[in-house]
């Protein structure tokens, strides 16, 4: 047997994206820091995040009105302790941001200052989303980079899989501290180990177990996954966002049309031109995202068609073109211009509300592990995430537990030697069908029994269908050596079944979980909490 790697550093960081990166930087001034990507560095949601990240800029905004219109959003399931402060310290978090070289967008007033250029989106009472033209979280993701790639402290892990998290409990000791992690070096295809003080989980949501997504493919849930095994509470996985205009075109999938057009006067409509959401709410556009998708679900299978579609042809085309530029040059490369068409658009998975319980200062139920951003469930989004509050939440408690972690630092003991990960009793797998084909069948069921409209039933045949999957994937772990889409499916199947199981709980419908056994809002609610056995 090969002499297995060993990795040794103070913070290991699960994670490339906006929480990741930022939580990155805001250590290594002080720590050395690894920072473990599955794919390429920029790769992940936080590239394709287009719409902007809200804070109150505008001396007519105010921290209280944000506090309100993301409680309104959230349904009532929102904490406020944690959503007061998102809110308070989301200026902070964006002037960090400004530092570091995000371009958001500026303009001069009518006195020739500068300022930010503000828009407005569903959910929101006033324009305080900061933007970057319509790929905010790709001007985001490229300066964080940037900085990393710079930084002598941090170490780059690119193309790896983090398999399992070591705590006391997996080395048989006294406690349940986190140790560090075993994970999967795709190039070479060897298990190494990652030695560190303090673990923190930035692997963002889990919207791959649906067949529609806007995420891209590394969105598996993993570090969900690897918290639940470790020991963790997670909290509200009924609430599954969907985001309700993603490019429907063959050429293009995966690519999401930003809500900010929405704001911008685009309208929604079926196949023979006439709107809808007027008949649906009257804010009719600018409604919260969960009420536009159901809306759309809704008109889809009412009428029997494929897409509906988003028509912002009525603005002049300069107007389009300067506010839209991504999305007008992506439409036009599949025949389609968006001055003088509509874009045909379905709803996708798109973001996940809940996640790994932890406080405010991103801590887990277990010590020396955090999580933070998509795969941490902090009490901000409820039961409905408003728009263009998840980049915020990664920022702010990326800072949070960046403070936490120097805090703790003083004290914190030695890692222990690890153990080496044990591959004498596997083989290769010469079936890998059997993997796709499960991958298929998880997002297939996922999406026609637990998506935007539940019921009871479906609820029950998703849990009976995820059960024999995990019974199946478990004997293939055991036999055959770590792949790709064997840790991912393996991750997925059991977010599955946590998302399955919340949803079952949920005996009304509210924000993002609607299901016609009750479709009735319960007068008292609180958040879904599931703990390992």
């Amino acid at each position: 047997m090969h002499h297995q790697k060993e990795h040794r550093c103070d913070v290991l960081i699960v994670g490339s994206g906006a929480a990741g990166l930022s939580l990155a930087l805001q250590l290594a001034q002080d720590l050395s820091v690894i920072v473990l990507s599955k794919g390429p560095l920029r790769e992940g949601s936080t590239l394709y995040a287009q719409g902007g990240i809200a804070a109150v800029f505008d001396e007519n905004d105010s921290i209280a009105s944000h506090v309100n219109d993301t409680l309104i959003a959230g349904a009532g399931l929102c904490e406020d302790a944690a959503v007061q402060f998102t809110a308070e310290n989301a200026k902070t978090a964006m002037e960090w941001l400004i530092d570091q070289g995000v371009p958001f967008d500026q303009y001069r007033d009518d006195d020739g200052v500068l300022k930010y250029h503000l828009t407005r989106e569903g959910g929101h009472s006033h324009r305080r989303i900061l933007h970057a033209a319509d790929a905010t979280g790709r001007a985001v993701q490229i300066t964080l980079v940037d900085q990393v790639r710079r930084h002598p402290n941090i170490r780059l892990l690119e193309n790896y899989n983090a398999i399992d998290l070591i705590t006391d409990a997996k080395l048989g000791n006294e406690g349940n501290k986190c140790h560090g992690a075993y994970v999967w070096n795709r190039d070479n295809e060897q298990v190494e180990v990652i030695a560190a003080r303090f673990v923190a989980l930035a692997t963002g949501g889990a919207s791959k177990v649906y067949l529609y997504t806007s995420n891209p493919d590394v969105a598996s849930g993993d570090g969900i996954a690897m918290a639940w095994r470790a020991g963790c509470r997670v909290a509200n996985m009924e609430f599954n966002q969907f985001h309700p205009t993603s490019l429907y075109h063959p050429d293009a999938q995966n690519y999401l049309i930003t809500e900010a057009m929405r704001g911008e006067g685009a309208y929604l409509k079926r196949p023979d031109g006439t709107r809808f959401m007027p008949d649906f709410d009257e804010r009719a556009e600018l409604a919260p995202r969960d009420i536009v998708a159901r809306a759309i679900d809704f008109e889809m299978k009412r009428l029997g068609v494929a897409c509906v579609y988003l028509d912002i042809s009525h603005q002049p085309k300069d107007f389009i073109i300067e506010h839209f530029p991504t999305i007008y040059a992506k439409c036009l490369s599949v025949g389609i211009d968006i001055t003088k068409q509509p874009i045909p658009v379905v709803p996708a998975a798109h973001y996940t509300c809940g996640g790994v319980m932890t406080n405010l200062n991103g801590q887990t139920d277990i010590p020396n592990l955090y999580a933070i951003g998509e795969v941490a469930y902090t009490g901000l989004h409820g039961a409905n995430r408003m728009a263009s509050n998840s980049l915020l939440e990664c920022v702010v408690f990326a800072q949070s537990a960046a403070r936490n972690i120097l805090q703790q630092w003083p004290t914190s003991t030695a890692t222990p030697q690890l153990p080496a990960w044990d591959e004498s009793r596997v083989s290769n797998s010469d079936e890998e069908v059997v993997i796709t084909h499960n991958w298929h069948e998880l997002r297939m069921f996922m999406w026609d029994f637990v998506g935007i409209v539940r019921t009871t039933k479906r609820l029950e045949r998703a849990l009976h269908r995820v059960e024999l999957l995990q019974r199946e994937i478990q004997e293939y772990y055991r036999h055959f050596r770590v792949s790709n889409n064997l840790l991912e499916l393996r991750n997925l199947t059991m977010v599955a079944e946590l998302i399955i199981k919340s949803a079952m709980r949920r005996k009304e419908s509210r924000g993002l979980h609607y299901t016609l056994d009750y479709p009735e809002q319960a007068a008292h609610s609180s958040p879904t909490i599931l703990k390992p056995e």
